[in-house]
């Protein structure tokens, strides 16, 4: 029976990996800080078969411990500061967590002795590309990061990289643009229309607000993408993928989309209000990816459409708010 670490267990990815891996015999184990993580009795009721070991990415000591205690065949690093926006208000941590988080597991991993034994995959992410140089962005686009987040995730990568090169790790990286689902967190945007659109359709509110409607993104299914994570831990060579639908659209058809999925009728104006406290410093207008590699080496490819995961999203909220009532 293969073992698997999964950092960021009790975040979107996180389920939706723990539910794959368990579903392919793995025994999965999660790291998170017992104390401090609120999602984490949630995760566990969801998904009992999964062992939780407590660690936390800025404790050096406490991965170390974690990965002697697991001895992992694989380690998927989805740990992170994962909201854009929070990154702006708190750099430093977002740096400490999602930059030198990585360095620390990895070096973790080498200091256990498991360097050759365990295979590495490592959340990289489409905001590393930031203001774009080219489109669709592919593995070999330049990086432009226009966040604290996007900065650290930068570095992230190119440490994984460079442990690749240096220590001959089997690591690889994938850069997942925007992907969503039924865990997705509330301070993200899709789950912000979703759970808005949801409440308005059941009568508990009229309107509600967003910031800028006109930033473009690649978004897929968060089920999907844990696959493409899977897949490529499987290859016999380590190396970094874009994982993405080759779609975009701005986050307004996201509202119109949900909107019509909630059978609400009429024009974004009716229901949304626009709030400048909302916009960022700075935003990255549009992302999309190419997945060509992913589809050619690793034979993936999105199964769930825009509109599919956009329905989804809003059922899943109109099922939370009918039975809150």
């Amino acid at each position: 029976m293969k073992s698997a670490l999964i950092t960021g267990i009790t975040g979107q990815d996180g389920h939706h990996l723990t539910k794959l891996l368990l579903s392919k015999g793995y025994e999965v184990h999660g790291l998170a800080n017992d104390h401090l993580d609120p999602r984490l009795e949630k995760f566990k009721k969801r998904l009992p078969g999964a062992k939780i070991v407590s660690g936390d990415l800025t404790a050096f000591s406490s991965l170390l411990k974690a990965v002697d205690k697991v001895q992992p065949d694989e380690v998927y690093n989805l740990g992170a500061l994962t909201f854009v926006g929070l990154s702006f208000t708190q750099p430093e941590l977002t740096a400490n967590v999602t930059g030198l988080g990585t360095l620390r597991l990895l070096e973790a991993i080498k200091k256990s002795g498991r360097e050759k034994a365990t295979r590495f995959y490592q959340a990289s992410s489409s905001e590393m590309f930031g203001k774009v140089r080219e489109t669709p962005q592919t593995e070999l686009t330049p990086f432009h990061p226009r966040s604290p987040y996007g900065v650290a995730k930068t570095f992230a990568h190119y440490t994984c990289v460079n442990y690749r090169e240096a220590y001959n790790m089997h690591i690889s990286c994938g850069i997942l643009f925007n992907h969503e689902g039924e865990y997705r967190g509330h301070e993200f945007v899709t789950r912000k229309i979703t759970s808005n659109v949801a409440r308005i359709k059941t009568g508990k509110q009229e309107r509600f607000s967003l910031g800028n409607l006109s930033p473009q993104r690649d978004w897929g299914y968060a089920g999907d993408y844990v696959e493409a994570m899977w897949l490529m831990l499987q290859q016999e060579t380590p190396d970094d993928y874009v994982i993405a639908t080759g779609k975009t659209h701005s986050v307004g058809d996201f509202v119109e989309e949900a909107l019509r999925a909630a059978g609400l009728e009429g024009k974004i104006e009716d229901y949304l209000d626009f709030d400048d406290q909302m916009i960022r410093p700075s935003e990255v207008d549009l992302l999309v990816g190419d997945p060509q590699k992913a589809r050619e080496v690793l034979g993936w490819v999105p199964k769930v459409n825009f509109k599919d995961l956009v329905k989804l999203m809003v059922d899943r909220d109109l099922e939370i708010e009918r039975n809150l009532t």
